[in-house]
Order: C-alpha cells, then sequence, then structure tokens
C-alpha cells in the first residue's frame, strides 16, 4: 500500500481524531502533516497490513503528544485514553494492559499515565496533579507493580530470577481480564 492511498483511506478519520483532542485547526493541519510524515517514512516497516489502521492512529496519538510535550501545554489524562486505537481482532499483550490499565485505581493510573504513556518527568507530574514527589513516585511504582500481578493473574505470566514477566499469551476465551 502506498501512502497516498493510506492518506485516501484514513486522513479524514485521522484529521477527526486530532482535532478532538487540539481543538484546534491550524494545529490540526499541523499534526496531520507530521503524521503522515511519520507514515511515510516507516510504511516500508509495516509487516502486516491488516494492523495499517491502529498503526496510523498510533502514530496520530503520538505526534499529539508530541505537539503537547514540545508546546508546554497540558492534556487531560482523559483525552488520549487508550481506547483511541481501534481494538485489533487477534487477542495480544495490548488487549490484557489495556484491560490491566482500566482496572487501576485512579489515583495510580493517572500519575502512570503521565510517566510512561505521555513521557512526563515525575516531577512535571507531581506538579500537574498537585501532589508531592514521593507520592507520585510511590503511586506509579504501585502501578507499575499491580500491572505486572495483572499479567500474573490474566494470562498466568511468572515473574523470573531477573524480575522480568515471562510466559505466553492465553487465548482470549482463557483470559480472566479480557473475556
Amino acid at each position: 500500500m502506498t501512502t497516498k492511498e493510506v492518506w485516501g483511506n484514513y486522513a479524514e478519520d485521522v484529521q477527526h481524531f486530532i482535532l478532538s483532542k487540539v481543538k484546534n485547526t491550524s494545529i490540526t493541519e499541523d499534526i496531520l502533516q507530521d503524521t503522515f510524515i511519520k507514515v511515510h517514512t516507516k510504511l516500508h516497516t509495516l509487516k502486516d497490513e491488516t494492523k495499517l489502521k491502529p498503526w496510523v492512529f498510533s502514530i496520530a496519538r503520538y505526534t499529539i503528544l508530541d505537539y503537547f510535550r514540545t508546546s508546554k501545554q497540558e492534556l487531560p489524562v482523559e483525552d488520549l485514553e487508550l481506547e483511541a486505537e481501534p481494538e485489533p481482532e487477534a487477542h495480544s499483550e495490548q488487549d490484557c494492559l489495556r484491560g490491566i490499565i482500566k482496572s487501576l485505581p485512579k489515583k495510580y493510573r493517572d500519575p502512570l499515565f503521565l510517566s510512561d504513556i505521555k513521557g512526563l518527568k515525575q516531577q512535571e507530574v507531581a506538579n500537574q496533579l498537585h501532589l508531592p514527589l514521593p507520592t507520585v513516585k510511590s503511586q506509579i511504582q504501585r502501578a507499575r507493580q499491580q500491572i505486572a500481578e495483572g499479567f500474573m493473574d490474566c494470562c498466568g505470566f511468572v515473574m523470573n530470577d531477573e524480575g522480568h514477566l515471562v510466559g505466553e499469551i492465553q487465548d482470549k476465551a482463557d483470559c480472566k481480564v479480557c473475556h
């Protein structure tokens, strides 16, 4: 598939998605252009064309995050929830992760999102959430621990001697989070 075909199929949807997040048509056009420049330069790396649409929306989401990061504007955490990407048909670790993150208490989910997804430094997260830095650090660590526990509960992953999760994703019907 060519970049022109990707543009023809998805540009309008991606534009609406971006506009819903930035609320400014000129900024939307810039982010849309940046998104499709990235699509053009990386299209050859996409191995499975059935994942094209989620891949394009993922690039758009990260381009939006880059815009907010470089412009030093605050983005409400809820604005880029993980549901923005259409669900892939096959069951994957991303499905489980999405479910595990949704099940986290808000006090852990928000700092984790700002730090690990949005890429803010922990001090910036503390400032944005109006919390002390040690509290934010603790909440992020607890969120990460709960994610690991979620994978162990959900799909039977185990922690190896090096502290890494190992295992294989179960079928969606057997998954406690996604089923």
